[in-house]
């Protein structure tokens, strides 16, 4: 049975899943090591017009294993939009239980598990407006499969702001978060060295690991990176 850690983010394309990749590489050096994401925008279509899940291939290069894409990903859609609207348009709206069977299935197969967000905290999944569905947001997907959760940020300016907005909401909502990853991160840049250091003390989480633009390994070690799944 996987160890698992959710990965989300102070905002859309902040890094999750350049991070996500980086940690299921670092975890594949000694263990199995897989990755998930419930659902997926923004994707494009192959050569036979099927939709390739595109951080779930983003993910599989950098990190080397030789997990199917099939299974990371069960809902994959086409629009850059949040995937309640890509859903809406597309049709094939987010089911929690196909989300969890899909997860649950993988739990077999790996030690570690990464589970990777949609947007940011607030990212709605599914949302009927007419209120024949149960509405689902990403913490709803955090809860049922039961996960604590690692908050990627980006370096630079605002982010003391989106970061400690989003760990307070995280906090209201009874959601742990083990720490903090910083990326875009660039070392001896004054201001990027006090946003990390403002981030801990306005949030009071432990930064993980700062991640520069190209980096090829997280810097953390095996040890120190399996401690933070559960």
């Amino acid at each position: 049975m996987s160890k698992n850690i959710f990965v989300t983010g102070t905002g859309t394309d902040v890094g999750k899943t350049f991070v996500s990749a980086l940690m299921v590489k670092k975890l594949a050096e000694k263990a199995k090591s897989g990755y998930y994401k419930a659902a997926m925008s923004g994707n494009v279509r192959d050569a036979d017009g099927r939709l390739v899940p595109g951080d779930a291939k983003f993910v599989r290069d950098v990190s080397g294993i030789s997990q199917s894409l099939e299974s990371m990903c069960p809902f994959v859609y086409e629009n850059a939009y949040s995937p309640h609207l890509a859903s809406r348009i597309e049709g094939n709206p987010v089911s929690l239980d196909v989300v969890e069977r899909g997860f649950s299935s993988l739990q077999e197969k790996f030690d570690f598990l990464t589970v990777e967000g949609s947007g940011g905290i607030l990212c709605p999944i599914d949302y009927d407006r007419d209120g024949r569905r149960r509405r689902i947001f990403l913490e709803d997907i955090i809860r049922e499969l039961g996960l604590n959760s690692v908050i990627v940020a980006d370096a630079g300016l605002g982010t003391i702001n989106s970061l400690a907005l989003t760990a307070e909401h995280m906090a209201s909502r009874n959601l742990c978060v083990k720490g903090v990853i910083f990326n875009h991160y660039h070392k001896g840049d004054v201001m990027e060295e006090d946003n990390v250091f403002m981030c801990e003390k306005m949030t009071g989480l432990k930064t993980l690991a700062l991640v520069g633009d190209g980096d090829s390994d997280l810097d953390m070690d095996f040890e120190a990176l399996s401690d933070i799944y559960s």
